[in-house]
C-alpha cells in the first residue's frame, strides 16, 4: 500500500487579519457567504495577500485541487493500493477515503473544502472527507510506514522508474510531495529527500510520476 502526503498544503480558510480587506469582503459576499467562511484564494485575494506573512505563497488550493484528482484517478487507487492524505499549512489533516470523487470543477472543490473547514467532514453519512488536527509528523508516526520519502529539489537525485521499484519493494511506504507553489516546507522533515528531476517540478507532475512508476513495479 504507497500512502501519498500533499503536505504543507496552501489550504486555508481566509486568516482573521485580512477578513476585512476589501479584496475578501466583495468576493464573499458575491458567493452569498462570509468572509471567514471562504477558502484564501491568491487568483481573487492577490491584494489581500501582501499583508500576510508568506504571502507570496498562499492562496493555492488549485494545488491540492490537480493532485488530488490525479492521485484518486490513477490505476493504483482504483485497485486498492494507494492513500491519500492532505496536510495543511495550518496543521490540519484530511483523510480521504479511496472511493472520493473530487469535483473537476474547481469552483465545486473549493465549495466542498468550505465545507470541510466548517463541518469537519464531509458528507456527514458518508465521511468520505474527514480533517482533525494533526501535524505531519504526527501522521507519519499515525500510518507508520516502512519508508518515508520526501520529494524535494535539493534530494538524491533519483530516476522515477528506479523510485518506482524502491516502493512496491516495501509493504506500506509514504511519500511526501510539497502542496505549494514554491520555496520550502514549513513543517520539519528528518526523512530521506528525493529528486526525481535536476530542476524544479509542479506538485501534480510528482504526483503523476511517483504513482505510474510505483505501478509499473507491482505485481
Amino acid at each position: 500500500m504507497l500512502h501519498l502526503v500533499i503536505a504543507d498544503a496552501e489550504l486555508e480558510p481566509v486568516p482573521e487579519s485580512i477578513r476585512d480587506h476589501p479584496a475578501v469582503v466583495n468576493y464573499a459576499k458575491r458567493r452569498g457567504k462570509r468572509p471567514e467562511e471562504v477558502l484564501l484564494d491568491s487568483t481573487y485575494h492577490h491584494a489581500a495577500l501582501k499583508k500576510l506573512s508568506d504571502g507570496e505563497r498562499r492562496g493555492r488550493p488549485d494545488i491540492t485541487h490537480i493532485c488530488l484528482l490525479n492521485a484518486l484517478e490513477s490505476i493504483a487507487n482504483k485497485e486498492g493500493l494507494l492513500r491519500v492524505y492532505v496536510h495543511t499549512r495550518n496543521d490540519e489533516v484530511i483523510y480521504i477515503k479511496p472511493e472520493t470523487r473530487i469535483p473537476r470543477n474547481y469552483n465545486r472543490f473549493v465549495g466542498l473544502m468550505e465545507s470541510l473547514f466548517k463541518n469537519r467532514v464531509v458528507p456527514r453519512d458518508l465521511e468520505l472527507l474527514r480533517m482533525e488536527e494533526k501535524s505531519l509528523k504526527e501522521l507519519v508516526e499515525e500510518i507508520g510506514p516502512d519508508g518515508v520519502f520526501v520529494m524535494h529539489e535539493e534530494g538524491t537525485l533519483t530516476k522515477p522508474a528506479e523510485l518506482g521499484k524502491r516502493l512496491a519493494s516495501l509493504e506500506n511506504p509514504l511519500v511526501v510531495v510539497g502542496g505549494f507553489p514554491h520555496g520550502d516546507f514549513r513543517s520539519e522533515i528528518p526523512w530521506e529527500k528525493i529528486s526525481i528531476y535536476k530542476g524544479p517540478l509542479m506538485a501534480w507532475t510528482v504526483v503523476n510520476e511517483i504513482i505510474i512508476n510505483f505501478e509499473h513495479w507491482v505485481p
